[in-house]
């Protein structure tokens, strides 16, 4: 099995998880000492998802090992920096590592993958995919270009389970504090953001927020479920509870905007899909 961002949050506890119940877990994390000192013993490679390049190599050393992936969880991802930052490849980043690194890390990976779960998010519920101005170069807003690459990774997931032969969902841990609400500094801020300082408050009150051992049911649950759905808690504004299948979001329905969406991920990464795929990108 195969998780990424396993050096914290989500990630963290799901390889840790996993572990646990005999699965042998590669993590695939930006910083291997980080990751070493949290997962001793794991087995660990380096992703950049901001990186096309890094993908490649990850995918092509996983390829060339040849040892079948019985499930990939597309974890990784970054929050909302208040200023606009774009990846290696010049994709603003949230789009580009939340969804374009997972879209070509699971393209590249198709020959020995059996089933994908792809981390989400509420926020998609209000989001929208702006096809003149994904990566956010006209007007840039942080939340708005959160919500669209977890509505991205949504209509992603549900889209591959149509085109493939694989088990592809996705799910959504809920307010779950993690390490996302703490990488304002590294993203350009001095100070934890007034978000980060209201998530923090409201967890110690234990008040609509769970912590990640809660928070990773939902993704292990779609681990084990039915492809082509959405899963997340069950409670109050899906903010906490336990795990469940959930109406796809209204925004994640519309299949000509999933269309669109494969086609343009294929565009900007150069990532094709080539095992067993139906649909009307089958013949490319």
């Amino acid at each position: 099995m195969l998780v990424t961002g396993a050096s914290s949050g989500i990630g963290l506890e799901a390889a840790r998880r996993l572990t646990a119940a005999g699965a042998d877990v590669i993590g695939a994390v930006r910083d291997l000492d980080k990751a070493a000192k949290v997962l001793p013993g794991a087995e660990l490679r380096a992703l950049d998802l901001a990186s096309l390049d890094s993908v490649a190599t990850l995918a092509a050393e996983l390829l060339a090992a040849g040892r079948p992936i019985d499930l990939l969880i597309n974890n990784a991802g970054v929050m909302a920096p208040p200023t606009r930052q774009a990846t290696a490849d010049g994709f603003e980043l949230q789009f580009g590592t939340n969804y374009l690194g997972h879209f070509a890390l699971t393209g590249r990976l198709l020959p020995l993958l059996r089933r994908v779960t792809t981390v989400t998010s509420s926020a998609a519920r209000q989001a929208r995919l702006d096809f003149g101005n994904l990566q956010a170069e006209r007007k840039y807003s942080p939340v708005r270009a959160y919500g669209q690459s977890k509505l991205a990774n949504l209509l992603f997931a549900l889209e591959l389970d149509r085109r493939s032969d694989l088990v592809s969902n996705a799910a959504h841990p809920g307010t779950t504090l993690t390490g996302l609400y703490g990488a304002g500094p590294n993203l350009g801020r001095a100070k934890p953001s007034p978000h980060e300082a209201i998530m923090t408050r409201l967890a110690r009150w234990g008040v609509l927020v769970q912590g990640v051992d809660q928070g990773v049911l939902p993704i292990l649950y779609a681990a084990t479920a039915e492809g082509g759905k959405l899963y997340g808690p069950d409670g109050l504004g899906q903010f906490t509870g336990a795990p469940t299948e959930l109406a796809v979001y209204r925004p994640a329905r519309d299949r000509d905007v999933a269309a669109r969406l494969w086609d343009e991920s294929v565009a900007l990464t150069g990532v094709t899909f080539e095992r067993k795929l139906s649909g009307p990108s089958a013949a490319r």
